[in-house]
């Protein structure tokens, strides 16, 4: 009689057992009615912070780094100066030919200065002087010769004078109109396109400049710095490290069995050590390949040991969190997105 009762009670823990899958969904169903489902899943991570690093194109001495570690820096203000000297010197060679190639197109578009063009003019007034004096001469040369009391070679002599002067003449009115000109179009586009080019090379003189003070791109917490005042800094050496708000996140882990409760957009709730409750992010990333990989087979008890990383980035009322610190991670909604 025990023995028929014992393989009754094996029977029926045989049968249970294997109609455990047909029937567990609907226990489930039914205990997550009455509030008794099984427990939400929770992942471990750590709060990630992506940094920026801060660093003058070439090298030089740092003369001024005007933040320390830990400080909080407004967007715009100057990190650090690197040695200037040689920057502020082709500033003001190519600030000097801007101004001179600026003088050369003025000259050009305004013509000869007056005082040129008295000077030319007293020129010609000397010159149609002598040209009236010599027309003169000439008509008196030409009367006597007329009455044979001149040669032809006095009468020649004063025809080539009165020439030469009324010549000279032509040429210094002709001189006084192209003073009153501008220079020509080809002259005062090349003069134009002149300044154009030092205004250029004076604008990239300003950036190699700037590039030696930088600036904080946004608000941000100065996580780090590598040089002190004095030190020789190599070309593209950083000299602060920063770490802005909205580049801290949540790196997370997830089982390969859970990786269909997550996926970016979801939200998830998270909690840490000394945190207020409740603090929220939103998954930006989930890794398309698990973090460690079993050699060659995925059994059922090897697919257990795959864990996929995942990334979020925290709600916007979540106060800043100092990278490192270790959470954990609950989905919000393991339904929906």
């Amino acid at each position: 009689m025990k023995r028929v009762r014992l393989i009754a009670l094996v029977l029926i823990a045989a049968t249970a057992i294997a109609s455990r899958g047909v029937w567990q969904p609907w226990i489930d169903a039914r205990l997550a009615v009455l509030g008794f489902g099984p427990p939400s899943p929770v992942y471990l991570g750590y709060v990630e912070g992506e940094t920026t690093l801060v660093a003058a194109p070439v090298a030089g001495r740092l003369t001024v780094r005007g933040v320390e570690r830990g400080d909080s820096v407004r967007a715009g203000t100057t990190l650090f100066i690197v040695d200037t000297a040689q920057a502020d010197a082709e500033i003001r060679r190519t600030e000097a030919a801007v101004h001179e190639a600026e003088a050369r197109l003025a000259n050009l578009l305004s013509g000869r200065r007056a005082a040129e063009q008295d000077v030319i003019r007293a020129q010609r007034k000397e010159v149609e002087a002598g040209l009236a004096l010599a027309e003169t001469e000439l008509a008196r040369e030409i009367a006597l010769a007329a009455r044979g009391a001149a040669t032809t070679a006095r009468l020649d002599q004063a025809r080539a004078a009165a020439a030469q002067l009324r010549a000279r003449s032509e040429s210094l009115a002709a001189q006084e109109r192209v003073g009153e000109l501008g220079g020509r179009d080809q002259e005062i586009a090349m003069a134009d396109a002149q300044v154009m080019q030092m205004q250029a090379t004076l604008a990239q003189a300003r950036a190699r400049r700037d590039d030696l003070m930088p600036r904080a791109p946004q608000d941000a917490l100065v996580e780090n710095t590598f040089f002190n005042v004095g030190e020789h800094v190599p070309a593209g050496a950083p000299v602060v490290s920063l770490l802005a708000p909205d580049r801290v996140k949540l790196r997370f882990f997830v089982p390969e069995a859970h990786l269909a409760l997550v996926a970016p957009g979801r939200s998830v709730r998270f909690a840490c050590d000394s945190c207020p409750a409740t603090l929220r992010a939103t998954i930006s990333y989930v890794s398309p390949r698990p973090e460690f990989t079993p050699p060659v087979i995925y059994s059922e008890s090897a697919r257990s040991k795959l864990v996929f990383l995942v990334e979020a980035r925290l709600a916007a009322d979540v106060a800043a969190l100092r990278p490192g610190l270790p959470v954990r991670v609950e989905p919000l909604d393991r339904a929906a997105p």
